[in-house]
């Protein structure tokens, strides 16, 4: 099996207007009527590191522009004008944009280290002391769009006093309902039935109310994913199950790419999985950025003629996209048992 990075990665760099000047990275990228939409998550500056989410389009998934000159989605939509939104998941059903974004609701200063995650500082931002609120929480919610740039906060997908992100709408219904990956990082410990965080599954009626999450996958390998997994992207269906990407994170902070296979009826159920990653940091923009070193994260994939296109987020400073055979990949993970 072999992923192969694009030849003009990173495809999508900083620059051109002020909001996204400093970074741009972990896209949700969809494909409708054969036109390619990315929505990237892009910052201004460091200090704060206050990020949004602006619209690209493409007709060849790889050389994209500006649909908008400004942000089609920001935190102060949601109340918040200091906060940040992020790493919008975006799935098209019936008719209807859903994009899954995490929420950061006050201003915090980033100051990369060189060597490993960055340092954060919302201490100097009264805003988090002033609400009660734990400094640097995420909550995740969902949007909804009828043509795809103009969304409206359609509710929240998790709770506001745990950190839980990584938030990855399935493409359709399952049994008649809603469903959901999730990455609650406080559920951990014997009541959850993991030592780290791990990713989850909530089901909905009315993406209103959900249930309570049920774990589907935790970290096995503690050379490459030891310190947390998360959903990645969309997954992807296929004649033998979902396909999942994921990320995992080891002691030295470095973001590496695996893939896992679900049951088609019942997602809950793992059928396969990757032992080792599928993708790590190897080309100078994924081991040398801005913000944080050695990361590979993808956030959209996307089947085109059975080519998987991956979009991953390259140390939260650019956007790459490698491809590889749907069913290379899907045989390469059932491989693994």
């Amino acid at each position: 099996m072999i992923i192969k990075r694009n030849e003009h990665n990173p495809i999508v760099m900083p620059g051109g207007y002020e909001w996204r000047k400093a970074a741009v990275f972990n896209p949700g990228v969809i494909r409708v009527d054969g036109k390619f939409y990315m929505y990237e998550r892009a910052a201004g500056s460091l200090r704060p590191f206050q990020t949004s989410i602006g619209l690209l389009e493409s007709d060849d998934g790889v050389f994209f522009t500006a649909v908008k000159d400004v942000p089609i989605f920001k935190a102060e939509m949601l109340g918040y004008p200091g906060g940040s939104v992020e790493d919008a998941r975006v799935v098209h059903m019936d008719g209807t944009y859903y994009m899954c974004y995490a929420l950061q609701p006050y201003s915090f200063d980033c100051w990369p280290t060189g060597t490993g995650l960055p340092s954060y500082y919302p201490e100097h931002y009264s805003e988090w002391a002033d609400n009660g609120v734990e400094p640097m929480i995420t909550r995740s919610g969902i949007a909804v769009s009828k043509d795809g740039i103009h969304f409206t906060p359609h509710s929240y997908t998790t709770p506001a006093e745990i950190d839980d992100r990584d938030n990855a709408l399935f493409p359709e219904k399952i049994g008649g309902r809603f469903a959901l990956l999730r990455r609650p990082m406080q559920y951990v410990g014997e009541k959850y039935g993991t030592k780290s965080p791990g990713i989850w599954i909530s089901y909905s009626d009315d993406l209103l109310e959900w249930k309570d999450p049920e774990l589907v996958a935790v970290a096995e390998n503690p050379e490459w994913e030891g310190t947390k997994i998360g959903a990645a992207a969309t997954p992807v269906k296929t004649d033998r199950g979902w396909l999942v990407l994921y990320h995992g994170v080891d002691s030295q902070s470095i973001y590496r790419v695996g893939a896992l296979m679900l049951d088609l009826e019942d997602p809950r159920k793992v059928i396969a999985r990757t032992r080792l990653p599928i993708m790590g940091p190897e080309a100078y923009y994924e081991r040398i950025g801005l913000v944080l070193p050695n990361v590979v994260f993808p956030t959209a994939n996307l089947v085109v003629d059975d080519m998987l296109y991956i979009y991953y987020g390259c140390c939260d400073t650019s956007i790459g996209l490698a491809t590889v055979s749907v069913k290379e990949l899907v045989d390469h993970i059932f491989n693994q048992r």
